[in-house]
């Protein structure tokens, strides 16, 4: 292993991360110094080292460490793809990836940076590229997608082997074609998107089809048609 990789793994022994419930963010607890946090998911936070800044480690929570050698098999099926990440190796608790510049879609939406319609196409691509592999695309989000380069990166596939459609990027997808264009180029809340994704976690309980849940959040949010 890369004598920097190294170091920056060293540095992460000092970092603990742990899962929380309701598919809430992980909490990180600890520092060192050269490390900074750029992506905190469900299941692991990603750090970037001044020492080894073109790869990102992805540091699993530690009754989450099982989806480890999973998720580094799926990036050894994938292979080399514009689409997605570059797995160098792996440890016990942590992923080694390519560092991959951009801002997510989530941070766009905040920010107010437009989304070309060509990053629903390249998601779309990437998707047929997965199935092509003979794994499932699921989990894609907003956090999970990176706008780069007026292109799309997808990040974290390691719910690539579960079966079953989520519908996540379908519902992306229908959100983007027919209401983006109430809220393109202009920055949103974060309290409001926040909002927006705990109600959509939610929404089975409480509605009968994506379009209800549509609805309901055009109507009790400021996005107007």
């Amino acid at each position: 292993m890369d004598y920097n990789w190294e170091n920056a793994i060293h540095s992460l022994s000092k970092i603990t991360v742990s899962s929380n419930p309701n598919n809430e963010p992980v909490t990180i607890r600890g520092d060192a110094d050269g490390l900074k946090c750029i992506g905190v998911g469900t299941d692991a936070a990603v750090f970037q080292s001044v020492d080894a800044p073109d790869y990102a480690f992805k540091c699993y929570a530690v009754d989450k460490v099982s989806k480890i050698k999973t998720e580094e098999e799926v990036y050894r099926v994938l292979g080399s793809s514009p689409y997605f990440s570059t797995c160098y190796a792996s440890t016990d608790q942590i992923l080694v990836l390519s560092y991959e510049k951009g801002t997510t879609l989530f941070d766009c939406l905040l920010q107010g940076i437009h989304i070309p319609e060509q990053v629903v196409t390249d998601v779309e691509d990437a998707r047929e590229y997965v199935r092509n592999k003979g794994l499932n695309p699921r989990d894609i989000h907003l956090k999970n997608i990176l706008l780069q380069d007026g292109r799309a990166k997808i990040l974290d596939v390691s719910e690539y082997v579960q079966p079953g459609n989520d519908y996540r990027w379908e519902h992306l997808k229908k959100a983007y074609e027919d209401y983006y264009h109430l809220i393109d180029s202009k920055p949103v809340p974060f309290w409001l998107v926040e909002t927006v994704r705990k109600w959509y976690n939610q929404r089975q309980k409480f509605f009968p089809s994506f379009e209800d849940f549509m609805k309901f959040v055009l109507k009790y949010t400021t996005f107007k048609k």
